[in-house]
């Protein structure tokens, strides 16, 4: 989440005396800004893949294949938007109407993924990507703006910005938690809560229109500015062509064995016609500039390698928190607590009591326990469900219900309305899809209800294999039968969600150690460069895929869960990766660039970042299909990889800074 090279060079300065300074004005409205923008943007993205994949809550029901490639291609075209999008601003729009421009796209979006049906979802993802595109970057120039060259309170000013961002970043787990939660709210209030952060951010920028008028500069194109026409018909078509052709052929010629997907092949195979740019721009450039340039191709490795694992926040420790993760946390206030509903069991320890059978309603028609589940049952699977059990009723339930049963409602749609498609994917498992028309609505809520020691309980409907997960299972690796909680009770257990806040936590603790660190070691006249800086970063983001290849060993192949501590000893590790990563290959850019390339090699830099991002996506969607061990020492191992790549190459790094006395 931090990625300023401000923060790097702050280690040389005296933060603490600059911080207190008068800092101009517009810095605190910028901060507040970005920070109702973070809150929103993590928010949402907090839970995108839960939503995706659920089918226990009410959520759309997608494999986790399908779901990691839609985060995978969000959060790559996130990064890569920056890039167009900050070239629009300088040349054509100005900084504030951008800002502007993307704060409207990015809270339509939001309002969007609000409406039930997988279209607007799909929409409002892709308003979401182009608003960023105007936000991000113009927003970050804006502070930088703010100041005069030289002016020594300009490091502190990013790193109150940053401190906004990170504020956002960490309250947004316990407000999507919260919002999520809330039986009268839900997973699509969840969007719109992040829709209305967006709006008080909009609200905020058009209140200090005017005192931002100092950040902003008139939309003009410098001398030496490449061209957004070159910038277009060198990198962005060609990219658009290499894609489609990359999605067509891994669509009709990509065995099913291969888990790419071909939305996800057409990203990569777009990357090339951009890596091969850089490249080119490195080896065609005059011998003056050709050694910074060529320095910048293992940055842009590093960086990539390093974002493709943060970045599986939301999607492989996502996964991991949800479903090998003990989740009960007795220090968590209710409201971040969601019931364990039946999948949380299957792998559950020994000491942890089960659902009582009378709470679950066992139907032998699995695509109508999908249908319950993902809340859009018809009129014809109520009455197969409700006839299962003699002692079963059908209760409607009003919106406003507090009775007991409530909270195991769920929707029902005229016949007609809900369709089932079962497929069976490369390894043979059975794949059951409920689909309702974008915007239906159903006709009525109900429960299904049942009478158990005088005692009305809503039931929830499971099909067969899940009982088995549930009792079956434990008898066999325990010997015995387990402890049954009172009929109609769950566990109570934190969200998966709530984990992801470790690293903005992190971020705001180990800065001024690591500041402190740096500056110890500079004051000692054992300063570490900042390439060598590069390096250990990548080092600490492996031993954080080696801290959960740990836990995955203690987790039996994932048969059994395993303490929460792990993922918080794993955000704990790669979050030093990040700031010694981070914030030093944006500086690097910066570094070795010449001043005339420097906007087109900081697009490079985020162009990087997309590609991990869509990795993260695309090892998200086969963790399943490897052991927890396997899968994260293969993902180590490519971390090592690229450390070992960037150890090779410290001297000539190192000698480019030298030369262009960086």
């Amino acid at each position: 989440m931090l990625s300023s090279a401000a923060i790097g060079k702050s280690e040389h300065l005296d933060v603490a005396k600059q911080t207190t300074s008068r800092h101009p004005k517009g810095l605190y409205q910028l901060f507040f800004t970005e920070m109702w923008e973070r809150l929103a943007f993590y928010t949402m993205l907090n839970v995108l893949l839960l939503y995706a994949t659920d089918f226990e809550r009410g959520g759309l029901g997608l494999t986790s294949a399908e779901g990691n490639q839609i985060y995978g291609l969000y959060l790559a075209f996130v990064y890569f938007t920056p890039f167009p999008g900050g070239m629009l601003a300088d040349r054509y729009l100005g900084y504030r109407r951008a800002v502007a421009i993307g704060a409207v796209f990015m809270s339509a979006g939001l309002f969007m993924m609000s409406v039930p049906g997988q279209t607007y979802f799909i929409v409002g993802l892709i308003s979401l990507i182009i608003g960023n595109g105007f936000f991000k970057p113009s927003i970050s120039v804006m502070v930088g703006n703010l100041y005069e060259p030289g002016d020594p309170k300009r490091d502190a000013g990013f790193s109150i910005f940053y401190m906004g961002i990170n504020i956002g970043a960490f309250v947004s787990s316990f407000l999507a938690t919260y919002v999520r939660n809330d039986p009268e709210l839900g997973w699509l209030w969840t969007f719109r809560i992040a829709a209305i952060g967006l709006l008080v951010a909009l609200v905020l920028l058009a209140f200090s229109w005017k005192t931002l008028e100092k950040a902003d500069r008139k939309p003009e194109l410098g001398k030496d500015d490449a061209g957004f026409g070159t910038v277009v018909g060198k990198i962005l078509l060609p990219a658009l062509a290499a894609g489609v052709a990359g999605a067509y052929l891994a669509a009709n010629y990509l065995p099913a064995s291969i888990p790419v997907r071909p939305p996800v092949a057409g990203f990569l195979v777009g990357m090339i016609p951009v890596i091969w740019f850089f490249v080119r721009m490195g080896t065609t450039a005059s011998p003056k500039e050709k050694p910074g340039l060529l320095a910048l191709l293992p940055i842009y490795v590093a960086g990539g390698t390093f974002f493709m694992i943060l970045h599986l926040n939301g999607s492989a420790m996502t996964q991991w928190a949800r479903d090998a993760t003990d989740r009960e946390i007795s220090v968590l206030p209710a409201s971040l607590e969601q019931e364990a509903l039946p999948s949380y069991y299957g792998n559950a320890g020994e000491d942890v009591p089960r659902p009582h059978p009378r709470s679950l309603l066992v139907v032998e028609d699995a695509a109508a326990a999908r249908m319950y589940g993902q809340q859009r049952l018809d009129e014809k699977s109520v009455a197969a469900i409700a006839a299962v059990a003699d002692d079963i009723r059908i209760v409607e339930v009003a919106e406003e219900s507090k009775e007991p049963w409530a909270k195991r409602a769920t929707k029902v749609y005229p016949d007609g309305v809900v369709t089932v498609d079962e497929e069976t994917d490369s390894h043979g498992a059975k794949i059951i899809k409920v689909n309702i028309p974008d915007g239906a609505k159903p006709s009525r809520r109900i429960a299904f209800v049942r009478t158990v020691e005088d005692k009305d309980i809503g039931v929830y409907v499971i099909d067969d294999d899940a009982r088995k997960a549930i009792y079956e299972t434990y008898r066999e690796r325990y010997g015995h039968p387990p402890k049954l909680l009172p009929p109609g009770e769950y566990l109570a257990v934190g969200n998966p969600e709530l984990y992801q806040s470790f690293n903005a936590l992190f971020v705001v603790a180990f800065t001024p150690l690591i500041v402190m660190f740096f500056g110890w070691m500079a004051h000692r006249k054992r300063g570490v460069t900042t390439a060598r800086k590069l390096f250990y970063g990548l080092v600490m983001t492996s031993l954080s895929m080696l801290v959960l290849a740990a836990a995955g060993a203690m987790s039996d192949g994932g048969a059994v869960k395993v303490s929460g501590l792990w993922l918080v000893g794993f955000y704990a590790v790669v979050t030093i990766g990040e700031l010694f990563l981070s914030p030093m290959g944006l500086s690097l850019v910066t570094k070795l660039t010449p001043k005339r390339l420097v906007g087109l090699a900081m697009g490079g830099w985020f162009m990087a970042t997309a590609f991990g991002n869509n990795l993260s996506g695309f090892f998200g969607g086969i963790q399943g299909l490897l052991s927890p061990v396997s899968f994260f020492l293969l993902l180590a191992g490519l971390a090592g990889l690229s450390a070992l790549f960037i150890y090779v190459l410290l001297p000539r790094l190192e000698a480019a800074l030298k030369q262009y006395g960086a």
